[in-house]
């Protein structure tokens, strides 16, 4: 039996807790059927690995293994492999029901990996794909936003919570389809983040939204994602949200929302969630592999920028735990990665 390095918990508590987070050994798994055996050169830490990771009263009877954004180099591909080959640099964001990307060895269906952006290195691949994914999905297939910017001339869209992973790459791709986009943040820093990165206007989302639109001249605007606590800005959304227009959110609940205040304006409202098409096995899987690789043109022909603000080595739990840490406090700028 051939043994592989990982970070893995069997008890969810407190980050700063030495068992949070720990090395461990774990068996290398094999590649079948159409899955890729990728061995890990760089992950990047997400939000979702913070929130699975969060203290719950579970326990684990083998070491589970988080992380969702890998990229690395194809070691071994399943006999029903069709798009990789042994040696190709690749770059994916997984399934949140198999095991995750922290680990030396990982397996990966390659149906939802994209070949790696040749421009960039291994860690700078890494913090793209899980935000990619995400920003691609609710732009274009939520909230259905034509990628032709002649058809969104005198169009607009709010993304709350626009300095973030998703923010940061979604606001790069409405600016390239020709929308009018208004990015919410909260601090200089992360306003100038906002603009940086294609931003028309930053505005603060402490602050009552609409009155800010209105500032700008816009009564609604035509497109809403948000990014950041839907039930805090919900009342707002509907208020904001033009006739006839359509708002995606990314962040769960803890209430139902009050979806009458979208009636009078036929107003459309739908969730993204990256791991849809992965946790379901849905017919058009393989989107996620057309789309990263279209993200990856992007980026070579220099049309979009990974977004990669912090840098820490090796990929052990130590570091894990750093940025976890770091994530917790709900201040990062752009994405945290760790290779090695």
């Amino acid at each position: 039996m051939t043994m592989m390095k990982a970070v893995g918990l069997t008890r969810y508590l407190p980050i700063d807790h030495s068992d949070a987070l720990m090395d461990v050994e774990l068996e290398k798994p094999s590649a079948r059927g159409r899955d890729l055996l990728v061995r890990v050169q760089a992950i990047s830490v997400n939000p979702v690995d913070v929130k699975i990771r969060s203290p719950k009263a579970r326990t684990e009877e083998s070491p589970r293994v988080l992380g969702w954004d890998v990229a690395g180099i194809v070691e071994e591909v399943g006999e029903e492999v069709t798009l990789f080959k042994p040696g190709d640099e690749v770059y994916y964001a997984g399934s949140i029901v198999r095991p995750g990307g922290n680990s030396e060895f990982h397996l990966v269906d390659e149906r939802i990996v994209g070949r790696k952006p040749s421009t960039l290195d291994f860690a700078e691949a890494a913090a793209l794909p899980l935000t990619s994914i995400t920003a691609w999905e609710g732009l274009f297939d939520r909230l259905g936003i034509s990628r032709n910017p002649s058809d969104n001339e005198g169009r607009s869209l709010l993304i709350i919570g626009a300095a973030g992973g998703v923010g940061s790459i979604a606001t790069q791709l409405a600016a390239a389809a020709g929308l009018t986009v208004i990015g919410t943040a909260s601090r200089p820093e992360s306003a100038q983040w906002v603009k940086d990165f294609g931003a028309d206007h930053a505005i603060n989302h402490y602050e009552p939204l609409v009155p800010q639109l209105q500032q700008l001249g816009l009564e609604f605007v035509d497109y809403i994602l948000c990014l950041n606590s839907t039930e805090l800005h919900w009342a707002q959304m509907a208020e904001a949200i033009a006739p006839q227009g359509r708002i995606c959110s990314i962040v769960e609940t803890p209430e139902p929302l009050n979806l009458t205040l979208l009636k009078d304006k036929s107003a459309t409202f739908s969730w993204e969630f990256m791991f849809t098409r992965s946790r379901f096995g849905t017919p058009d899987m393989i989107e996620q592999h057309r789309l990263l690789n279209e993200v990856a043109n992007l980026v070579d022909a220099g049309g979009l920028r990974t977004t990669v603000t912090k840098r820490l080595s090796p990929i052990n739990a130590a570091t894990l735990k750093e940025a976890h840490a770091l994530i917790e406090t709900g201040r990062t700028i752009g994405k945290i990665v760790i290779s090695n």
